[in-house]
C-alpha cells in the first residue's frame, strides 16, 4: 500500500512504499506521476468525467485522453473511424467535429443499444453527417459484417474499442475489428485503468483482470500484425514525458 505525504513548506512529496520511503520534489516527473495515480483514483471515485459536453452531447472520457486521440487522429488522417459504444453520441460528434475540421473523415458508431432519445439528438446534430450508426451488439457476425459494409473497402480505418469492457468481450471485438486497421493506424481498447480499480467504488472484484488491458496483452502477444505503441507527445516543452490516461496499455498500432 502506497502512502502520500505532501510537505507545501518544503515542496515534498513523501511516497512511502513496501517500507520504502522516497523524497520527490514537487518539480520532478516522479512527483507529478504519483499525484497523477491518486488523482485518476479519486476521479473515478468522483465521476469526474461525468462533467463534461462536446457540442452539447455528454462526453464521458477524460479530457486528456480525447486531447491525445486528437494528436494521433490528425497524424494517421483515417478516412473512418469506428467506435464500439455510443452513449450519449458526444465521443462520435467529438471525432466527428475534427473531420469537418480536417475536411476529411467521418465516424461510424456501434452499440448494442442506441436509446431513443440520444438517436433522436445525435440525429439532429450539425455533426450527424459525418456519423454512422449501426445498433446491435459489437461481436455479433451479422453486426460485424454490417459495421464492415459500413466503412467500406480501400478505406483508413482506425478502431476505438469502448463498449463492454470485459476482458472477453474486448479480446472478441479485437479479433473482429483488428482486420479492419490499416498499417500504420491505431486500435484503442478505452479505461484499461479498471485494472487498477478493484475495490473502488462502481468497481467489481474481478476487475484486477477481468478488464481491457488484459485483453490487448493477450492479443498483442498472438498477433504480430500488432504492437503496443502508446502515443507520445507530438510536442513537449516540460519534464513531464507520461500521459494520464484512463486508457493505459490500451494503445495497438498496426505494423504489417
Amino acid at each position: 500500500m502506497n502512502v502520500v505525504r505532501v510537505d507545501l513548506d518544503a515542496q515534498l512529496l513523501q511516497v512511502e512504499h513496501d517500507g520504502e520511503v522516497r523524497q520527490l520534489p514537487f518539480s520532478s516527473p516522479e512527483a507529478f506521476t504519483a499525484i497523477s495515480e491518486l488523482w485518476l483514483r479519486i476521479g473515478w471515485d468522483t465521476k469526474y468525467v461525468y462533467g463534461f459536453t462536446w457540442m452539447g452531447r455528454p462526453v464521458i472520457q477524460l479530457p486528456e485522453d480525447l486531447v491525445r486521440m486528437q494528436e494521433v487522429i490528425y497524424r494517421v488522417r483515417p478516412d473512418v473511424l469506428l467506435e464500439t459504444g455510443i452513449a450519449h453520441g458526444g465521443s462520435l460528434v467529438y471525432y466527428a467535429s475534427l473531420f469537418r475540421a480536417m475536411g476529411h473523415g467521418r465516424v461510424v458508431g456501434v452499440d448494442l443499444e442506441i436509446r431513443p432519445h440520444n438517436r433522436k439528438a445525435i440525429e439532429s446534430h450539425e455533426m450527424f453527417d459525418l456519423i454512422d450508426m449501426v445498433e446491435g451488439d459489437s461481436v455479433a457476425p451479422e453486426i460485424v459484417e454490417q459495421v464492415k459494409s459500413a466503412v467500406g473497402t480501400g478505406q483508413r480505418v482506425m478502431v476505438s474499442l469502448d463498449s463492454n469492457h470485459t476482458k472477453a468481450h474486448v479480446l472478441a471485438e479485437l479479433e473482429a475489428y483488428a482486420p479492419l486497421v490499416s498499417v500504420g493506424s491505431y486500435i484503442v481498447a478505452a479505461d484499461g485503468i479498471m485494472g487498477d480499480l478493484a475495490g473502488a467504488p462502481r468497481s467489481s472484484s474481478d476487475w484486477s483482470w477481468n478488464n481491457p488491458r488484459e485483453a490487448v496483452a493477450e492479443f498483442v502477444a498472438a498477433d504480430d500484425e500488432f504492437v503496443l505503441d502508446p502515443p507520445m507527445p507530438v510536442f513537449n516543452e516540460g519534464v513531464v514525458d507520461s500521459s494520464l490516461t484512463y486508457w493505459p496499455g490500451g494503445w495497438l498500432r498496426r505494423v504489417k
